[in-house]
């Protein structure tokens, strides 16, 4: 009798543990869910494409839908002209020590002319730009007042190069002292 009631109740399997199960669903959901972001983001285009073409078509609409002319640019095209030179790395006028300036630059121009006439006369540029530089000192060149001289220095040599003063302003993408 007594192996009969001995008879002990089946053992629960040696199972994953309720935390592991949670983390291992959220783990699922989460690269669910960021696998379709990515996948909508690709299919979708980039949001500076759309904006360009939303922002093209309400001013087409606003000054009565104008007609361009193959080969014509809009005002869309036009006042977003911006020539990219490439990167100036200079030696600055510190006499004890050596110091280094990296700049790059966009010209913001008022037309696709200009930026053609920039383009044929980048080497020209390039050296007024490279001698404006290298006379300057780090000192001049870290300050605000000092960088924003510089900018429209830059402006002026370049609309100095140019049959008309058609640069409306420089840009500094990249400034680097070292």
């Amino acid at each position: 009798m007594s192996e009969a009631t001995e008879e002990k109740a089946p053992a629960a399997p040696a199972g994953i543990p309720m935390k592991m199960v949670i983390i291992i669903v959220a783990g699922v959901l989460v690269l669910a869910l960021g696998g379709a972001f990515a996948m909508f983001k690709m299919m979708s285009g980039s949001p500076a494409d759309k904006a360009q073409a939303e922002g093209g078509a309400e001013k087409a609409a606003a000054h009565g839908a104008a007609e361009e002319k193959p080969g014509e640019h809009g005002a869309v095209a036009d006042a977003s002209a911006i020539a990219d030179l490439d990167p100036f790395i200079v030696n600055l006028a510190d006499s004890p020590e050596i110091r280094y300036l990296k700049v790059t630059l966009k010209v913001e121009a008022d037309g696709s002319g200009t930026v053609e006439q920039i383009k044929a006369r980048t080497p020209q540029i390039r050296d007024a730009i490279l001698v404006l530089l290298t006379s300057l000192d780090s000192a001049t060149a870290r300050s605000p007042q000092g960088k924003h001289k510089l900018r429209e220095d830059i402006t002026e040599r370049i609309n100095g190069l140019l049959p008309k003063k058609s640069v409306k302003s420089t840009y500094f993408t990249e400034f680097v002292i070292q």
